[in-house]
């Protein structure tokens, strides 16, 4: 059974928040696509392992916060390693 986005409707979401497991490839690359094309507005990774692939959270591999802020249709992204202070666009206050 393939696996698909259930979000329908892009327009009411501001933000997806995946809590990374071992399927880097889904979050990274997959849904970074889907999620763009939906218009969600920020999408947060959280690889509290730092599994992701070396591309996606640099070498050495250690725990990271990507924030994904959409661009003119495209995510344009920041990485936060661990113990660095995380701003996230929609919450600029917090």
């Amino acid at each position: 059974m393939a696996k698909k986005t259930v979000i329908c409707n892009g327009n009411t979401i501001k933000l997806v928040a995946e809590v990374f497991s071992t399927n880097w490839q889904d979050d990274y690359a997959i849904k970074v696509e889907e999620y763009a094309f939906l218009n969600i507005p920020e999408y947060w990774i959280v690889d509290f392992r730092g599994l992701g692939g070396l591309q996606f959270i640099g070498n050495p591999k250690q725990p990271t916060f990507t924030v994904h802020q959409l661009v003119n249709g495209m995510y344009k992204q920041q990485q936060y390693p661990l113990g660095e202070s995380i701003y996230a666009y929609l919450f600029a206050n917090l």
